[in-house]
Formats: C-alpha cells, structure tokens, sequence
C-alpha cells in the first residue's frame, strides 16, 4: 500500500470513528484544532494497529492540524527513523498540551536518545518543549532510570528555577518528578 493509499485509508477510518460530542467537549474547554474528531484514546490506539509503521505515513499525518492525525503520527513513528533533528522539529509543532502528553508517551520517552533531548528541552524558553522535557524525565524515572548526582543536581535547579511561575500543566509534570527533595 502507498502512503497515500494509507492516508486515504486512515481518514476513512477516523471519519468512521468520530464522536461529535466529544469533540465539541473538548472545542468548549481549549482544544483549538483545525478538525478534531473526538475519538478517544483507545480506540486511537486500535486504528494506529491497522497499520504499519511508516515514517512517511506519520510525518505526513504530523503534518495535519488534526487532532487524532498528530496522535496516530506519535503512534506510527518508527522510533529507529525518527532522528534527533526531527524530535526538534516536532516538539517546536507539538501545539498544546494534549499532544504534547501523547507525543512523550507513545514516542519521545522511547527514543534512545530521549534524556538527552529532555535535558535540552527543559532549558529551552518555550512552556510546551519544557513540557516535554519534564514529562519524559518523569516517565524515564517511573521506569527505573536513574540520573547521576551532577545530572540530578542540574535537574533540580532547573525544576526550582521553572516551578513557581511555571503555568499549571508545566508544574504537574515538575511534581511528578519525585527526586526526594
């Protein structure tokens, strides 16, 4: 199948699968997306396992100011083609806080090189990159990484300098980093 065959073959299915009522829930609390479907997460997931991935399929749904396009993208990444130059390029698009939470979970946390491209993320100037950052310390940690003490004593000044003006999502994603203060 081509990529377009797939593009093709994934709308139909998120047209098939879209929930009105979600949407307009999500349009009414912040969610600005050019169309947004409203399909939920599992259901997602179950689409993305239709499919293959394909670097071209996910850079071109990446592509789209669609909500569930940019989430299956996060699922249909080959995490061996996604090279550091393109994380960069990604996370400056991530956009709000929904994709960034999924963009960490289903790819960014994954990646070989993914503390690498936390620690530079979080010392960036821009909340959702920071977002990013801190959300895969925070899953690398909860899955037993361990950071060495100048790694840890940079971490925490990071968190202490970002925490008190740091916007609400940006500040969960700092708690949830426990490094036993």
């Amino acid at each position: 199948m081509t990529t377009e065959e797939t593009i093709k073959n994934i709308k139909k299915e998120l047209r098939a699968n879209m929930n009105g009522i979600a949407s307009q829930y999500m349009r009414e609390n912040g969610l600005a997306y050019h169309i947004n479907f409203g399909i939920e997460l599992p259901r997602l997931r179950y689409i993305a396992s239709e499919f293959e991935p394909s670097h071209e399929v996910a850079q071109q749904l990446w592509h789209e100011n669609v909500r569930e396009s940019k989430i299956l993208a996060t699922m249909l990444m080959p995490i061996d083609r996604f090279y550091p130059e393109v994380a960069d390029i990604w996370v400056s698009q991530v956009g709000n806080t929904e994709i960034a939470q999924m963009a960490v979970m289903n790819l960014f946390s994954r990646l070989p090189y993914a503390p690498t491209k936390a620690f530079e993320w979080i010392a960036r100037d821009d909340e959702l990159t920071q977002l990013c950052g801190y959300l895969i310390i925070a899953r690398l940690l909860r899955d037993g990484a361990e950071f060495n003490e100048r790694t840890t004593a940079e971490l925490k000044d990071q968190m202490l300098a970002v925490a008190p003006d740091a916007p609400l999502a940006l500040r969960k994603a700092i708690m949830a980093i426990n490094l036993n203060f």
